[in-house]
């Protein structure tokens, strides 16, 4: 593993920087380093805010690297609020590399300036999910990339999915990274082809830090496994084809998944790129990576899952159903991400369904991690989509006596959900240092790979 000696030069970060504190960071860097750091605005987000790219070094190569491509993970923008400083002021270190580096530190600007809320203090899972925003499919920047695949035609790229699609067609980056992160679980990966050199760098790097990997479910049941926690990187059709087969006849997949394919994707049709995701989490509890076997089938651990999935759909359905006469704007980021639910979510949960009572490879024993992932973990993610409702509520709640109520219940089942979850977790708030750190070294490792492998 390479460029360990950088660890002890990452701050220790105590909050995550704003959208405007990192804007004026970039400004001030290029100020600084008139020479060899250009900043300029690369488009704008769909409320009007500048898109600002930093531009480092003079190499033949381009790598080309963006952080909040979904607006609630900002470990990438930190680190890469690191790297352009450090790639600015160390010769020695932009010297290793023949790149030029294309750095974008927020992308969803709009979207990251409605998390703000929980990035001075992210130490708890309540306020993180009191302050919680994500948009649904077709408004994430990381899927409006076009497609045209069986009945998926797909081309509204969103203002700063476009400002991505520029760069990777004028540029053609060896290297890109689309820098997401998790919530809760434990460290994994996506990569574009199999690099078994770096498998060993990948799968130490967490233990450096004290993290685990993530050994339960993978995102989702189709995904290529090349190595422990390291999977192959996927678009939208995949994605197509597990609903095809899952839906049921007569169901048409682009109708539940509205949205567009991968940056990796659209990458790789128009250059010879080779993408990095790497994703970690905020909190992490040792479960999360446990092996051994548990008294119940994977099948079982599944079926609860989406149990309770049902019964979190159906309470948002009844809450949105009373709220819907009352909603002030339509255009809402809130409202949208509820309109999207109500939409899409009955046909994904019954090919959910489908999949557990038909797939025979999950008769086996559930590893323990598999089993904590599906009664646990799932449900701090139903926690995130509850603080998204109070926030909907909140903004239109004008005091009634039925806003109110509608409030109340709202309030009531976030409550319950987050107490049942700090009842049944042992989990670990992960310093920002160690978060930047990971994504760091796994970024700088597969960039020197890839440059080494060109050389030869």
């Amino acid at each position: 593993m390479k460029f360990t000696e950088l660890i002890e030069t990452v701050p220790d970060y105590k909050r995550f920087f704003t959208v405007e504190e990192m804007d004026r960071r970039s400004l001030a860097l290029a100020e600084k380093y008139p020479d060899r750091v250009k900043v300029y605005e690369a488009g704008k987000s769909r409320a009007g805010h500048p898109i600002y790219v930093l531009e480092i070094g003079k190499g033949p190569k381009n790598a080309l690297l963006f952080g909040c491509p979904h607006p609630n993970e900002p470990i990438g923008a930190m680190m890469l609020d690191y790297l352009s400083e450090r790639l600015a002021s160390d010769d020695s270190l932009l010297s290793e590399f023949d790149y030029t580096w294309h750095m974008i530190k927020v992308i969803d600007v709009d979207g990251t300036k409605l998390n703000e809320g929980w990035f001075n203090d992210s130490s708890s899972i309540r306020k993180y999910a009191a302050n919680f925003y994500r948009p649904p499919g077709h408004e994430q920047v990381e899927w409006t990339f076009p497609i045209d695949y069986k009945t998926l035609h797909f081309h509204s790229p969103l203002p700063e999915t476009e400002v991505l699609m520029r760069l990777m067609e004028d540029k053609k980056p060896q290297f890109m990274y689309s820098l997401h992160n998790s919530g809760f679980g434990g460290v994994y990966y996506y990569i574009s082809d199999d690099v078994p050199e770096l498998y060993e760098t990948f799968s130490k790097l967490p233990g450096l830090f004290g993290l685990p990997l993530n050994l339960g479910e993978p995102e989702a049941p189709y995904l290529k496994e090349l190595a422990p926690a390291i999977f192959k990187l996927f678009g939208m059709a995949q994605d197509y084809d597990y609903l095809e087969k899952n839906l049921g006849p007569g169901k048409d997949p682009a109708s539940v998944i509205k949205a567009g394919t991968s940056s990796d994707d659209y990458a790789s049709s128009v250059a010879n790129t080779f993408s990095l995701v790497c994703e970690m989490p905020y909190y992490y509890d040792p479960r999360v990576e446990d092996q051994s076997e548990a008294d119940i089938s994977r099948k079982e651990a599944l079926m609860f899952n989406y149990e309770k999935s049902v019964e979190s759909f159906n309470f948002t359905k009844e809450i949105m159903n009373s709220l819907e006469p009352e909603i002030k704007d339509r255009n809402s980021p809130f409202y949208r991400v509820f309109k999207n639910v109500l939409e899409t979510y009955p046909d994904q949960l019954q090919a959910q369904k489908n999949w557990i009572e038909n797939d025979p490879s999950l008769e086996r024993k559930a590893k323990k991690a598999e089993v904590f992932d599906n009664k646990i973990v799932s449900q701090f993610y139903q926690s995130l989509m509850l603080g998204m409702l109070r926030r909907l509520i909140a903004e239109n709640n004008d005091g009634s006596t039925k806003l109110n109520a509608i409030s109340n219940m709202a309030d009531e089942a976030f409550d319950r959900k987050i107490e049942y979850l700090e009842e049944n977790l042992n989990y670990t708030t992960i310093p920002i240092k160690s978060l930047v750190c990971v994504q760091l070294l796994a970024g700088l490792n597969l960039a020197d790979y890839l440059q080494r492998k060109s050389d030869k």
